[in-house]
């Protein structure tokens, strides 16, 4: 198959390896009141206080993970629930 070629867009052409060695982020260009109603980008919430999870390599049985898998985005936070819950039966 034969890729389709695009017409260049004279308002927006393509960026050449010079424009993004010079490009900024948007909230150090944009006026203030615009940036306040940008969304947060993810992962900019700063450190936590105190820290309440602990990266872990473990271990899973392949039909346990196919199943929490299965189930969408947010499987690993439900993983995390059903060990909670196994750990407070175990009391």
């Amino acid at each position: 198959m034969r890729k389709q070629s695009t017409k260049p867009d004279r308002e927006n052409p393509e960026w050449s390896s010079e424009d993004f060695a010079v490009a900024r982020p948007a909230v150090e260009v944009l006026p203030a009141e615009l940036t306040a109603v940008l969304p947060v980008q993810r992962g900019k919430r700063g450190p936590q206080v105190e820290p309440t999870k602990q990266l872990v390599s473990l271990r899973i049985d392949l039909d346990v993970l196919t199943r929490f898998r299965a189930t969408g985005a947010g499987w690993q936070t439900r993983i995390n629930e059903a060990l909670k819950q196994a750990v407070g039966n175990l009391s």
